[in-house]
């Protein structure tokens, strides 16, 4: 079979005009990038507002380092409800150039169940991250400018919180030591997806929600103790930071190997930031279909968790149904199979390793109060007596388990799951978050690390205590967002399965007031990572007719 990318170069695309037609989207309300990429200016949208749009989450068991396929079981979806005659748009988000030359690759799908066209959307896109990178760094420069000019508002140099950024893993920017004449100190970068930021330009509501939350951003203390931290504002620094934004703020539209649209649009990391796509792309998908697809990172132990308590909480959305991923090999992984063995046929491995998915099937209709349907995306080692199996026990929980093959045979792989989905959907549920914003941020870490987890508590490093008792009077009401392993449910991603009884260790906390959240940083997580020995990027390149290869 084809490569990925040999399939999305070999596609036939629709002008982006005709896919924008599928959803009301007349040309006025376009912003062309070429023939087959725009984005959409809301303000020429006119009259929307779909009433009983429903929106469908798909998350994941906890994965292999290689990913369960997700995003292109969320394409596989989106393109199954378009053939029985829906109005159905999917709703992603962007690519990071850290995976794309890192580990995972690009994050556009697979085989027939793909966002196109593939190699833009995986690279430069329409330079929105660069957009976000360069609001970013500009206010770094300002803080820099304002010390080395008589630092009037008493920035404290040795407690600068606010990084800089770079869409890129860089390990060796994690720390940097920054002189400007006047000071000497250290800084470091964030990767770009892991920036506040980021999280901010995807929980905004409006460009002006967009420009209140960048000038909340706490940048550092002040030297004078008595006095309240610096802030962006103080800076004056929201204004421009916006400018930069403001046509990068608009959503993207793209359309699957089938034709049906895509708005792909922000793209933070799940383990180390909120993991979802912006707010303004799933509500304008709400707004003008019937259904919604839209998948938030890694397993349901982050992802969905931070959809849910974070995206929800912060914006009134509302999910109607989730869609577990769930692949044989990883749960085979899950029972101790190393990633070589995981193409032969194990039901003893597939029994130990089926307890991830049974704990994420629990956390999302019992925590969540949702109704589930698991989608097992199908690989062509699987043996019929593996799937069954695992669709045996699931049924045995009350839930049901659909063999879907949108990889090889796109929308008509995934009919089922779809027919699932739509049936579901219309089945009342008992939305709920996992706490109270209330609960002391303790509690809230307690009632993740304990209800999804399964630990039985959480402690503190040193550090991470001093930081909590400087922000938990005042940022009480805020959601958590916990940094960890994507691998497992405990901090260590040595621990596969569904492993309980541990504890959770935080080592950092850190207040991400604009966009409302604070992050509890776990284990070795890193919000600058690096490269594996060898990376993506090595087998990238242009051959003779000026085409990407190796682009996966």
């Amino acid at each position: 079979m084809k490569s990925d990318l040999e399939i999305a170069q070999s596609a036939h695309l629709q002008k982006i005009e005709d896919v924008a037609k599928k959803i009301n989207i007349t040309q006025k309300a376009l912003i062309n990038f070429g023939p087959y990429m725009a984005k959409i200016n809301p303000k020429e949208l006119g009259q929307t507002g779909k009433k009983n749009s429903k929106l469908i989450l798909v998350t994941a068991m906890s994965p292999t380092p290689a990913g369960e396929g997700k995003t292109t079981t969320t394409i596989g979806l989106t393109d199954a409800i378009a053939s029985q005659g829906k109005s159905v748009v999917a709703c992603l988000r962007e690519p990071s150039l850290g995976p794309v030359f890192g580990m995972k690759g690009g994050a556009t799908g697979g085989g027939y169940a793909q966002a196109i066209p593939m190699e833009n959307i995986n690279l430069h896109f329409t330079g929105d991250f660069h957009a976000i990178t360069s609001a970013n760094n500009l206010l770094a420069a300002l803080i820099d400018n304002h010390i080395y000019h008589g630092n009037e508002l008493g920035i404290d140099p040795d407690a600068i919180s606010f990084k800089r950024g770079l869409d890129m893993n860089d390990r060796s920017l994690r720390k940097i030591n920054i002189d400007n004449a006047r000071y000497q100190y250290q800084a470091g970068f964030d990767i770009s997806v892991a920036s506040e930021v980021m999280a901010i330009f995807c929980l905004a509501t409006s460009l002006d929600d967009l420009t209140y939350r960048l000038g909340e951003i706490q940048v550092a203390k002040n030297l004078d103790e008595g006095k309240p931290p610096i802030l962006a504002k103080d800076l004056k620094a929201q204004g421009s930071m916006t400018a930069l934004l403001k046509d990068a703020f608009k959503p993207n539209l793209v359309q699957t190997l089938e034709h049906n649209p895509v708005l792909i649009h922000g793209g933070p990391f799940a383990n180390i930031a909120h993991g979802c796509n912006s707010y303004v792309a799933t509500q304008l998908g709400i707004d003008i279909a019937d259904y919604v697809v839209t998948e938030a990172g890694f397993g349901a132990d982050l992802g969905a968790e931070k959809f849910i308590d974070i995206k929800c909480r912060q914006t009134g959305l509302e999910p109607s149904l989730i869609v577990i991923v769930a692949t044989i090999r990883a749960m085979k992984y899950h029972g101790g199979k190393k990633v070589e063995e995981l193409n032969n046929e194990d039901l003893e491995a597939l029994e130990r390793g089926f307890s991830n998915l049974e704990r994420h099937i629990e956390n999302c209709s019992q925590q969540f109060g949702l109704g589930v349907v698991v989608a097992i995306n199908h690989f062509q080692t699987d043996t019929d007596g593996e799937v069954k199996f695992v669709q045996d026990k699931v049924e045995r929980l009350g839930f049901k388990a659909i063999l879907c093959s949108h990889w090889g045979q796109g929308s008509k792989g995934a009919e089922l799951l779809a027919k699932e989905a739509m049936n579901l959907v219309e089945k009342p549920n008992q939305f709920k978050f996992l706490y109270d914003t209330k609960d002391s941020i303790v509690s809230k870490l307690e009632a993740i690390a304990q209800k999804i987890y399964r630990a039985k508590g959480v402690v503190f490093e040193d550090e991470a205590l001093i930081q909590l008792k400087a922000i938990e009077d005042e940022y009480t009401h805020f959601p958590v967002c916990i940094a960890k392993t994507p691998y497992s449910f405990s901090g260590d991603p040595k621990g596969i399965g569904a492993v309980s009884g541990h504890t959770l260790t935080i080592r950092e906390i850190r207040l991400v007031r604009g966009a409302g959240f604070i992050v509890a940083i776990c284990g070795s997580v890193m919000t600058m990572p690096g490269l594996p020995l060898k990376p993506a990027s090595e087998g990238i390149s242009i051959n003779t007719n000026g085409e990407i290869e190796g682009l996966s």
